[in-house]
């Protein structure tokens, strides 16, 4: 049997599988748990097991920085430890990987379908391929070409410093330092919680008057589904304007991963954020803002960048690992 795994700030994806002898894969139960509502990741573990299950692997993604094969995660009281995880499962085969580490390798298996090409002046080439992923949280990975493969690698690229491109953008930094005083990272703003954030700023700005169905942050309500539904929907101008923005500040990021990673195998993007706001990422607006790094611009103009339909793909990744 083969233990997978998606952990995640929000849910957990766990999966057990039995690989044929001919390589196919047979699921033999998956299951979603609201991360949430447990202490720990052992207590998943404990409810979704089999009592007779006997694990020969196990690979989990799982959303914070792992290191040494531990991994406190970021959204969550969790400590994630894979020599632990190997006492509990009985295996010597346990691998834990940063869940945009797991996202990048699962979106090697993607058919071409449920990947949407975002720029139209896409040409296909060889090389590093870098993963961007706004949902929860903002997760950035990069897949090296070493010539015949790809292997992934983690990043934290996600909590780097938010670089304003315009006047509007640099007002949207002064106004986080002020909630962030510390540090305003790429992630305040490209996370489900940046739809609030923006809202906010907008509204603080005077861009347009409150919308009447956008709740208050602690209604109880999910505010910022509310926001980037009406925005993308176009039945608000100031939400509008904050799907808007966010897809301006979310193309820029992405151009700046493309060139720390120099991917010119080109750009996916997954996360839960992109398909639901897909018409807005499809205007031209993302790609613009990908493309503008002045003297770079020709050389981002002809990177692939493609939009991934799939959820599933850290867990992809996870089951693939020990075979890829």
């Amino acid at each position: 049997m083969i233990l997978a795994g998606d952990i995640g700030g929000t849910k957990t994806v766990l999966s057990i599988l039995t690989r044929e002898s001919n390589g196919a894969l047979t699921c033999l139960r998956e299951q979603t748990y609201s991360s949430q509502h447990f202490t720990a990741f052992d207590d998943i573990l404990t409810v979704f097991l089999p009592a007779d299950a006997a694990i020969k692997s196990a690979c989990f993604g799982v959303a914070g920085p792992v290191v040494n094969q531990r991994c406190q995660t970021t959204n969550l009281p969790w400590l994630l430890d894979a020599e632990a995880l190997k006492r509990k499962l009985g295996t010597a085969k346990v691998k834990l990987m940063n869940d945009l580490e797991a996202m990048a390798l699962g979106m090697l298996y993607l058919p071409a379908h449920e990947l949407v090409e975002l720029n139209p002046e896409a040409e296909a080439q060889d090389g590093n391929i870098a993963i961007i992923a706004a949902g929860t949280g903002l997760g950035e990975a990069i897949l090296y070409w070493d010539g015949n493969k790809h292997h992934p690698m983690a990043t934290e690229g996600g909590h780097s410093d938010f670089a304003a491109q315009n006047a509007q953008q640099d007002r949207l930094l002064a106004y986080l330092r002020k909630i962030y005083p510390e540090h305003v990272s790429c992630e305040r703003i490209l996370s489900g919680i940046g739809f609030s954030h923006l809202y906010d700023f907008l509204r603080a700005e005077g861009f347009a008057p409150p919308c009447p169905v956008v709740p208050e942050i602690n209604s109880g309500i999910d505010r910022n589904a509310v926001i980037s539904r009406l925005g993308v929907a176009g039945e608000d101008p100031l939400c509008a304007e904050v799907v808007r923005l966010f897809v301006e500040v979310y193309g820029a990021e992405a151009g700046n991963l493309a060139l720390k990673s120099l991917a010119m195998g080109g750009i996916l993007i997954g996360g839960g954020i992109g398909p639901k706001i897909l018409p807005v990422m499809r205007d031209g607006q993302f790609i613009n803002a990908f493309k503008a790094k002045g003297r770079f611009n020709p050389l981002l103009g002809k990177i692939s960048v493609k939009l991934s339909l799939n959820p599933r793909a850290p867990l992809i990744g996870a089951i693939n690992y020990f075979n890829h």
